[in-house]
């Protein structure tokens, strides 16, 4: 079998000082020896690198205790104030005004708003100024094999950020990122940064946290790829939804408004047609349910972050940013 040999020099420069290679006696860590096989076969790597890597990948509490207590578990009414704060809005304008050419440009090649876009970092990194301070190696090993709730996912986008280390000359034990293990700009996933990132500035590569076109055009090709409807709206206000109203509404849209409205449900139309796909959304707001219609790109951002409520906060703060650059 061809192997892919991530670079001896390469893991050294990033280590600055790479351990020897370790025994199949003693795993680094629970199940170390079992990922070293997966990557093997799936990514083509050389074993024995990967398990001097995995010697240099430490166990954080910290990141346990972060991702059992994410933000998106709150309700939604202690959850938007973290995002749709008066500084923040007046950051995302900024941001705009900042960029307005380069985000011109990615609107026009991707076809996602540039307020979308511009929200979408101001949520995942408050524009570029907090990508991040765990090692990246560290959370995912953390999570792969101490998190048995999601260690088979975390686990892969290990595997994923090994060879994304050797394809995009990442410094594989200096890259910082979230507890997740999203990096840069627009946080990615490993998976997601193989997958979607695009060199827009021309340079090579695709640097999500030193070239801002490499960063905004990746968001954008993020949700183009996922189906976003450009010119089409996110979330229609709802006013009124029948108290015995008893059915499953998925995130994903899979009803009509037609459908909604013989339900009983009241709602702005902007002249959308009847069979438009749409889904009913319930928040828990302060005072009792707060109730949206989730159209195909609020599903699409879902795809970025799965959590509904994540999805309309980056809605609300792309509308409002809208309407101060107005």
């Amino acid at each position: 079998m061809t192997t892919k040999t991530l670079n001896f020099r390469f893991l050294l420069a990033c280590a600055g000082s790479l351990m020897l290679l370790t025994s199949h006696a003693a795993e680094p860590h629970p199940g170390a020896e079992a990922f070293v096989d997966r990557v093997t076969v799936e990514h083509g790597l050389d074993p024995e690198l990967v398990r001097s890597v995995l010697t240099e990948a430490r166990f954080q509490q910290s990141i346990i205790d972060a991702i059992t207590r994410p933000a998106e578990a709150r309700p939604w009414y202690r959850y938007w104030p973290i995002f749709l704060t008066e500084t923040r809005k007046a950051a995302g304008a900024e941001f705009w005004r900042a960029n307005a050419g380069l985000l011109e440009e990615v609107f026009e090649r991707f076809g996602v708003p540039i307020e979308v876009i511009v929200s979408i970092v101001g949520v995942e990194t408050n524009y570029g100024m907090n990508t991040g301070s765990f090692r990246v190696i560290d959370a995912l090993a953390t999570l792969g094999f101490y998190f048995p709730r999601r260690a088979a996912f975390f686990a892969a986008e290990l595997g994923h950020f090994l060879v994304l280390a050797e394809e995009e000359g990442l410094p594989l034990f200096e890259v910082r990122g979230s507890y997740a293990g999203a990096m840069g700009i627009g946080q990615f996933i490993p998976s997601s940064y193989r997958a979607y990132a695009v060199d827009f500035d021309g340079s090579g590569r695709r640097d999500l946290w030193r070239s801002l076109p490499d960063a905004l055009g990746s968001v954008a090709n993020y949700l183009a790829v996922h189906r976003w409807q450009t010119g089409a709206p996110i979330v229609l206000p709802v006013s009124q939804v029948p108290p015995d109203l008893n059915e499953d509404f998925p995130i994903r849209p899979r009803h009509t408004l037609a459908q909604l409205e013989a339900m009983g449900v009241v709602f702005d139309n902007p002249g959308l047609a009847a069979d438009t796909a749409a889904t009913l959304i319930e928040l828990e707001a302060e005072e009792g349910p707060e109730f949206w219609i989730g159209l195909n790109n609020f599903y699409v951002i879902t795809r970025y972050n799965r959590s509904p409520l994540y999805a309309m906060a980056v809605t609300l703060l792309a509308d409002a940013i809208r309407e101060r650059m107005e």
